[in-house]
């Protein structure tokens, strides 16, 4: 089988209705997401709390991550990434929704 490039920024769809999520490589300890947004954001009231740590990098847009113990949100723009790790409570406030906002968010144990 030949191996050829994928491309991050390739093959999302003109319209979003639900934020686009593909596992591009897993393991047994690994993850690792495309997630796509335009204009997205969480449910009024939800916090993910994942059992896994999560480093995610925005590549992109533009979005605001709140964390539940911190008063203020981060403003994250192309290239800027966090490590969130497991258990900590977060949300995403908003999305751009002029363009899509891509991320890379890598799952690990």
């Amino acid at each position: 089988m030949p191996i050829t490039p994928k491309n991050l920024f390739a093959d999302i769809p003109d319209e979003l209705k639900d934020e686009l999520v593909e596992t591009i490589l897993q393991t047994s300890n690994l993850r690792i997401e495309r997630i796509v947004s335009q204009g997205h954001s969480s449910p009024e009231g939800f916090w993910y709390d994942q059992a896994d740590n999560e480093l995610v990098v925005l590549l992109k847009g533009e979005a605001n991550l709140r964390f539940e113990n911190q008063p203020q949100p981060i403003n994250m723009k192309p290239g800027d990434y966090i490590h969130i790790e497991k258990h900590v409570r977060h949300r995403v406030e908003w999305t751009v929704q002029e363009q899509e906002t891509i991320w890379l968010a890598v799952h690990c144990d």
